[in-house]
């Protein structure tokens, strides 16, 4: 890219330091709401554009697609230039090891489709993958540091499929800022350092992962320090010649095989070529459900995303949430019994559609949603005897058991929307922080596969969520675009793990109740309840309602609760988007 464009357009960096300040600092939904609005973990403001914009999780991303969207791109050619460059800077969370799902908006076409670049298990997995000797489960560690959990990647397929179809600009150059960055360096983060830090003894099972990110003395290069990739460089080279064939055949699909099968020779993997080389990405309808007067879409299955946060909105529906305050723990109860209820059916119900019948329809049907709400009396907690998965209308009966599937967080979320009103909402996931552990060609492999259920039956019965050769593990991303009479209002979507669903729920709920701007949603702290438990933000004024959570019968856990929110509002006069401060996400755009 131009540098001149990239001096004119200048930065939009913010600190990422958790600064205690405002939940909120946009508009309020009702005067009796505003006073009590408590303290959040940041005083970072909404950022304003007109034409075009970017919000991603990491600056040197955010600015490779803003420079792309300055030189005449669209949207797509910004998502392939900042899906490479997080890649390389923010390796524990995403990357062409791993996959995604992407929900788009066409402007010339006026119509929102979604692209499923979600990893496949190898033809030769089989339900006992992550059992012992024993038929008991492994431990979840046990199951991910080596090739065992490692699923046919998707992420490059997605990037090099829909810029063929929706694409503006050379595929050769959305890849040289990535190929710049990896052989120039980038220095060492403090959030990358960390994360390091912590890793440090499983990162150090595989050679080349070692040699990456630790020095000779066993530890994490320390913040500041500048890491080069000529590896990556080099696979980027020749993706950008040969386009998605030269990481699915050819030297790199041999090297990914091989590291799968012999890079932890306790904990080999089954990936094959034929995996790789018939690997497709699956454009599929977008799952939607009304809400105030909006149309909330985002990814269905394999994703629980949509379906669990359509859910958790359309059981608060019949609720006057513009009247509750974030400051009452009774407003934490609706929306806690809500999730809680949404993730019972989650559990039982949601899994790859395409190997399992699933009532889809039935889970956002309106008179189920009434009927789940219902559930939630006026000031009593939900029984836990009484969050029980529901009976949806089905096309057709089946019967499943509940999931056990544990999903840990380490992924990211961009949104970005072009000057002709073309929408990106993606999430990217290699799964657990740092994937597999495993590195080849400069790049993590995923270990997807521990998205499945470990069991596969409970009592005899099958549960929806279990390996089976090339089915897709279920998974918690959750890119939405929010649409408002045909057209895209907002994109928004998050990192997280399974706790994914809360905190894009929580999000619209503070901006479409509440009134939050888009920056000042995200900024308020995290209340997540998935399972009975209520996940409350540590640090921030959020733990003023631990005590009045348990008084109401809740069991709580005071916990860092790092997600990274990144979302943009697009309004006839132009843009706004806000960036997650838990991490080291920006906003930039002209």
């Amino acid at each position: 890219m131009k540098p001149a464009i990239r001096n004119a357009l200048g930065t939009a960096l913010f600190s990422s330091a958790l600064v205690i300040a405002g939940w909120a600092h946009g508009q309020q939904a009702a005067d009796s709401v505003a006073p009590e609005i408590a303290t959040g973990i940041s005083d970072r403001q909404a950022v304003s554009t007109g034409s075009f914009m970017v919000a991603s999780a990491n600056p040197h991303a955010t600015r490779a697609g803003r420079d792309v969207l300055a030189a005449g791109g669209n949207a797509i050619d910004a998502m392939v230039a900042v899906q490479f460059v997080l890649g390389l800077v923010e390796p524990q969370s995403s990357g062409i090891g791993g996959g995604a799902f992407l929900v788009y908006f066409d402007s010339a076409e006026g119509r929102l489709t979604t692209y499923d670049g979600r990893e496949t298990a190898p033809r030769s997995a089989t339900p006992t993958l992550f059992l012992d000797a024993n038929g008991e489960p492994l431990k979840f560690f046990d199951a991910v540091v080596g090739g065992r959990s490692v699923g046919t990647p998707g992420t490059l397929k997605l990037l090099h499929e829909t810029h063929k179809i929706h694409g503006k600009l050379p595929w050769p150059d959305l890849i040289q800022p990535a190929i710049d960055l990896a052989q120039n360096g980038f220095e060492v983060s403090e959030r990358l350092f960390a994360m390091l830090s912590a890793d440090a003894e499983r990162l150090g099972v595989h050679e080349e992962t070692r040699l990456y990110f630790l020095g000779a003395d066993g530890k994490p290069h320390p913040v500041g320090h500048v890491l080069t990739n000529p590896a990556y460089a080099q696979t980027l080279r020749l993706i950008a010649a040969e386009g998605a064939d030269a990481f699915y055949r050819g030297p790199i699909a041999d090297a990914i095989v091989e590291t799968v099968r012999n890079g932890n020779p306790d904990n080999p993997g089954v990936l094959a070529l034929q995996d790789l080389a018939a690997y497709e990405i699956k454009e599929r309808e977008p799952v939607c459900l009304p809400y105030r007067g909006y149309n909330v879409c985002g990814m269905g299955p394999p994703s629980s995303g949509a379906l669990t946060v359509g859910q958790i909105l359309g059981i608060l529906e019949p609720f006057d949430m513009a009247a509750q305050s974030p400051s009452d723990p009774d407003t934490w109860r609706l929306i806690g019994d809500a999730s809680r209820l949404a993730f019972a059916d989650r559990g039982r119900y949601m899994a790859d559609s395409d190997f399992v019948p699933m009532p889809t329809r039935g889970l956002l049907d309106r008179a189920y949603l009434d009927e789940r709400a219902r559930l939630i009396e006026p000031g009593a907690v939900l029984q836990p005897d009484a969050v029980r998965p529901g009976a949806p209308p089905w096309d057709h009966a089946r019967l499943w058991a509940d999931d056990e599937s544990i999903e840990l967080p380490s992924t990211s979320h961009f949104s970005i929307v072009d000057a002709d009103g073309n929408v990106v909402s993606m999430t990217t996931t290699i799964e657990n922080g740092f994937g597999s552990r495993l590195k080849t060609g400069g790049f993590l492999l995923n270990n997807e596969l521990t998205d499945f259920s470990f069991r596969t039956h409970r009592n005899g019965v099958p549960i929806a969520n279990r390996v089976e050769p090339g089915k897709r593990p279920r998974s918690s991303m959750s890119p939405t675009i929010i649409m408002k009479d045909g057209q895209p209002y907002m994109a928004i979507g998050s990192p997280g793990g399974s706790r994914i669903i809360g905190y894009v729920a929580k999000a619209i709920i503070a901006h479409i109740d509440w009134g939050l701007d888009v920056q000042a949603a995200i900024n308020m702290p995290h209340l997540v309840n998935r399972f009975g438990s209520f996940d409350v933000e540590k640090g921030t004024e959020a733990e003023k309602l631990a005590g009045p959570l348990e008084e109401l019968g809740y069991k709580v856990n005071i916990r860092d609760l790092n997600s990274g929110l990144h979302a943009i509002v697009i309004a006839p006069d132009g843009l706004t988007g806000g960036a997650d401060p838990r991490r080291e996400g920006t906003v930039e755009g002209m």
